[in-house]
């Protein structure tokens, strides 16, 4: 059993940052892949971007391309999604999941374990 458990999340202005992180249990974090995705209401939820088990790996959804960056440090079991340039449309609660084949990449329903989630407002 993996825990996942999201912070950083919180009200910023359009243009503004945050940095979520995702804490995990378990020894061992750092074979898995571990993905962040959101929702919006009203909208499913979408693939936000993903890294690999070392962190050399690294894909991103073209929303979000060039303003976020994930990372990890798998000597705290965490994974990071620093979020810049904040839009309007990147409010939405967002999800850390891991992956702990390193088969699922872009593939939300290959996800093993997911998060509660944080939300992420962002105002005019």
């Amino acid at each position: 059993q993996v825990q996942l458990v999201e912070s950083g999340g919180g009200l910023v202005q359009a243009g503004g940052s945050l940095r979520l992180s995702c804490a995990a249990s378990g020894r061992a974090f750092s074979n898995y892949y571990m993905g962040w995705f959101r929702q919006a209401p009203g909208k499913e939820r979408e693939f936000v971007a993903t890294i690999s088990s070392s962190g050399r790996r690294t894909y991103y959804a073209d929303s979000v391309k060039g303003r976020f960056t994930i990372s990890r440090d798998n000597a705290k079991n965490t994974v990071y999604l620093q979020m810049n340039s904040l839009k309007l449309d990147d409010t939405a609660v967002y999800y850390c999941a891991a992956d702990l084949y390193g088969t699922a990449w872009l593939a939300i329903g290959e996800y093993d374990y997911w998060g509660q989630g944080t939300q992420v407002t962002v105002s005019s």
